[in-house]
This record gives structure tokens, C-alpha cells and sequence, in this order.
């Protein structure tokens, strides 16, 4: 599948998706208007009639019932009469019981004499409900004698009746999550194919270099002329060696990684110099630097060197992050290896080996200590190596509870630091 299909894909299934859910939450939001609609509709209607009631009680002309909204939830009734609050009260219960109306609300009459609105009660309908902190309710300057009512949870009471649109939104969204999870996982495995494919090619190639090599020098054993001279016989039998050295390395590295991913990694902690480890690891690299007509510069600072690590897999460590500076400095071979005490809130020992190579892109910085990730170099193939480096070095960095960082700027060399805590 080429990019430009998963672009599409990718443009096709986010249109989709935000599709549908722009158009769910549009007939979402019908819904609600529509039974708000209603909502207000009912309560016109039970108001009308409670209003109607009153003027019988009190012995009045029924006159047509003038009723108010002020508010999406607050409504002011004129009565033209003297209100009884116990009837009032009584009579509202039942028009919404009639109705099936099973919500909350707090009403008010308007008192005359004081011309202020005379808080009447709140009423839950839950038959144990605790008490509600009461609001004042606004007064009405175009009726004389009138109650307020207000809903205070409409908005709840309306969502509540909403079961079959609450539904199929969280269906609705188990499916956008789903798709959208399935898509993630469909371009992870496109990625991780990817990488395993350019990983088997590397290894390929890494592989089949020294098994050529001693191939041809086996067939060169095998002459006689050749076994009549034995410098010659001595050089090419040291070739093999070193061949067959290389390749027992580079299975070893494949190996280890897969054993790393399938058992519990166990550090054997000791109490190591870290000074003295660093001049070891730099004594084995001495020639290959030499050879290649580079310098590496030592400046060991640190007053405390002394750290709680395992030995075997730090060497390894330091060994990765030389032999990188090695291969990533095609054309300035100078390295620096430092190492350095920060005091502060924790007492840190900062250890760094830095280069002058070819550097790395700011967006590849978190994706160099992913296993089998090289920097993309097109189809040139300078440097060897399977992209298992790095990776194995955070893989130990993060088992010692340690940190690594680097600091790295295309043409202009990399820094890798790992910071260590002293413990006193």
C-alpha cells in the first residue's frame, strides 16, 4: 500500500468520522430543542389550568389565564385574585402529576404590601430529597397579583428523557473509538512492517559482508601456491577470525535484543568506579582511533565517581555510545568523553560522550531509541548496524533508574548525557 493510499485513507476516515459526529450532535441538539418545546408547551397548559382553578376556589369569573416567561426556566402567572399558598402548592402537584411531569421547582407569590416576592416553597420530587438552597425569584411589574415558578433542573430533567439519543451517542462513540483504534493499529503495523523489512535488509547485508569475505578466503586456503607461503597462510587465517568475530557480534546483538523483549531484565548491582570503567572501554577503541586518524578526549571531572550499576551491561553502554561516535563521524573524528558532579536538591553524576559527526535531526530525537530505527539516509548506506544501539542502551539507562538525553543538531555532532544519582 503506497502513502499517497494511506493518505487518502487517513483524509477519508477522519472526514467520515467527524461527519458523523457533527451530524449526531446536530440531531442531538433537534431532540432537545424539540422537548424543550414540549417541555414549555406542558407547562402552560398545567399552569393555565392551576391559574383557572384558583378564580373558581375564589369565586371569580374565569378570565383567559396570562402567563409569562421570563427565562428559559422562570414563569410568572397572573391570577387577578388573592392566592392561598397551601392551594396554590397542592394545585400545582397535582396539574403536574396529571401531566406525569416528575420535576423539581421552587415558587412565589407577590405580596402586595410589601411589593416584594413571598418565597412559597421548594418542592423535590423525590419524596426524601435533601433541602435546596433557595433562590430569590424576580419580580414582574405588569401583574398584581401573580406566583413565579421555576424549574431550576430543567436541563437535567430534559437530558434524563433523552434515553434512546443518550444511547445511541455512546454506541456512537464506542464506534468512532473503535474505528479509530482500528485505524491507529492498521498504520503501527504498516510502520512496524516497514521497519522490519529495512531491519531484515540491514541484516542481510551486515550478515552477508563477512560470510563473503570468508568465503573468499577459504577458497584461497584451498590453493596451493597459497599454502606454500606461510605469512600469507597466517594473514588470511587472521581475516577469518576477525570475520567470524564479527558476525558471533553482530548475532549476539540480534540475540540479546530478543531476549531482552521476552525475559525480565536483572541487574547484577555493584559498586563500581565509573573513572576506571570509562578508561577500560577507551583502551579497546585506542587502535581502531588511531587507525582512523581521530582523537578522544578524556576530561573526567566528576570528584565522586563512585555508583551502584551493573558492570557487564554499563560497559556495554559506553561501548555502544563510543562506537556510534565512531561510526557517525565520517569526517572529524574527535570525541569527547566527561564526566562531571551536579549539586543541587539531588547529588548527580553526569557522564556524556560527545562527537563531532554527522549529527541528528531535532524530529528524530525520540525516535533514535526505538528498536531497529536508523535516521533515514535514502539509499545510501555508509554505516552498518541494525538500529539496536540506542535502543538497548535506554532499554538498561531506564532498568537503572537513570536518564538519558541528547543534544544533537544536523552537521553539528551529537551529545549523549545519562545522569546518575549519588546516594550519599
Amino acid at each position: 500500500m503506497t502513502r499517497s493510499t494511506i493518505r487518502l485513507i487517513i483524509a477519508l476516515a477522519t472526514f467520515s468520522i467527524v461527519g458523523i459526529m457533527v451530524t449526531q450532535v446536530y440531531w442531538v441538539r433537534r431532540a432537545f430543542d424539540m422537548k424543550e418545546k414540549q417541555f414549555h408547551q406542558t407547562i402552560h397548559v398545567a399552569l393555565r389550568e392551576v391559574a383557572q382553578k384558583i378564580a373558581v376556589i375564589n369565586q371569580h369569573t374565569v378570565k383567559p389565564v396570562s402567563i409569562t416567561q421570563l427565562s428559559s426556566d422562570y414563569f410568572v402567572v397572573n391570577v387577578n385574585d388573592v392566592i392561598d399558598a397551601n392551594v396554590l402548592e397542592h394545585l400545582l402537584k397535582e396539574a403536574f402529576a396529571q401531566r406525569e411531569l416528575s420535576i423539581e421547582y421552587e415558587y412565589g407569590i407577590y405580596d402586595c404590601s410589601t411589593d416584594k416576592m413571598v418565597y412559597g416553597n421548594y418542592v423535590s420530587s423525590k419524596p426524601k430529597a435533601p433541602p435546596t438552597l433557595r433562590t430569590k425569584l424576580p419580580k414582574y411589574d405588569q401583574y398584581v397579583y401573580y406566583f413565579g415558578i421555576r424549574f431550576p433542573n430543567k436541563a437535567t430533567y430534559l437530558a434524563s428523557q433523552m434515553d434512546i439519543w443518550i444511547f445511541s451517542s455512546f454506541i456512537l462513540l464506542i464506534v468512532t473509538i473503535f474505528f479509530s483504534y482500528t485505524l491507529f493499529a492498521i498504520l503501527r503495523q504498516k510502520r512496524l512492517s516497514e521497519v522490519q523489512r529495512d531491519f531484515i535488509n540491514n541484516m542481510t547485508h551486515e550478515l552477508k559482508t563477512p560470510i563473503s569475505t570468508i568465503a573468499v578466503t577459504a577458497d584461497l586456503l584451498t590453493n596451493p601456491q597459497v599454502l606454500a607461503q606461510q605469512d600469507r597462510v597466517l594473514s588470511y587465517t587472521q581475516i577469518i577470525k576477525n570475520e567470524n568475530a564479527r558476525l558471533q557480534n553482530q548475532i549476539e546483538k540480534v540475540l540479546q535484543s530478543a531476549r531482552m523483549d521476552r525475559e525480565k531484565l536483572t541487574l547484577n548491582l555493584e559498586q563500581i568506579d565509573l573513572h576506571e570503567l570509562i578508561q577500560e572501554v577507551l583502551a579497546s577503541f585506542s587502535l581502531k582511533v588511531q587507525q582512523l586518524g581521530g582523537n578522544i578526549e578524556v576530561q573526567l571531572q566528576a570528584g565522586q565517581a563512585q555508583i551502584q550499576a551493573d558492570k557487564e551491561h554499563l560497559t556495554n553502554i559506553l561501548y555502544n555510545l563510543l562506537d556510534n561516535a565512531i561510526k557517525y563521524s565520517p569526517n572529524v573524528l574527535k570525541i569527547i568523553v566527561s564526566t562531571q558532579n551536579q549539586t543541587g536538591k539531588k547529588n548527580m553524576l553526569i557522564c556524556s560522550v560527545q562527537d563531532q559527526g554527522i549529527g541528528v535531526k531535532k524530529e528524530y530525537h525520540k525516535k533514535i531509541f526505538e528498536k531497529f530505527f536508523r535516521v533515514p539516509t535514502g539509499n545510501i548506506h555508509n554505516v552498518k548496524g541494525f538500529g539496536l544501539g540506542l535502543d538497548y542502551v535506554k532499554k538498561i539507562v531506564d532498568a537503572h533508574q537513570w536518564k538519558l538525553s541528547l543534544q544533537s543538531e544536523e552537521d553539528k555532532g551529537s551529545r549523549f548525557e545519562i545522569l546518575i544519582p549519588l546516594k550519599n
